[in-house]
């Protein structure tokens, strides 16, 4: 079984950056190389949305018109992490973030359901 765990969500001013982490576990000997991840949001009285998606081999995927040029995703299989480097932050980026992860070589489509594996999820909020 695969664990995710977020990391990094905070408080943070309108222009502001941010680094999420999604740190992943599972049975030993485990890796993150076969895995596509994705990070999500949801705020509040919102649905979940896709942001990002990054495959096995580090190809992004947008999932969000909203943070082309601001947000970008990286991965370090060694650690089995990923991130999610968010700049120039707004207010309407306030949401719990979710990184979720999908055994296969590609990005899949952004529907929630495309991914197997979900993280507890970390609050940001950007605010003055």
């Amino acid at each position: 079984q695969l664990q995710l765990v977020e990391s990094g969500g905070g408080l943070v001013q309108p222009g502001g950056s941010l680094r999420l982490s999604c740190a992943a576990s599972g049975f030993s000997g485990f890796t993150l190389d076969y895995y596509s991840i994705g990070w999500f949001r949801q705020a509040p009285g919102k649905e979940r949305e896709g942001v990002l998606c990054i495959s096995s081999s580090g190809r992004s995927t947008n999932y969000a018109d909203s943070v082309k040029g601001r947000f970008t995703m990286s991965r370090d299989d060694a650690k089995n992490t990923v991130y999610l480097q968010m700049n120039s932050l707004k207010s309407e980026d306030t949401a719990v973030y979710y990184c979720a992860a999908r055994r296969g070589l590609y990005c899949p489509g952004r529907g929630i359901s495309e991914y197997e594996y979900w993280g507890q999820g970390t609050q940001v909020t950007v605010s003055s």
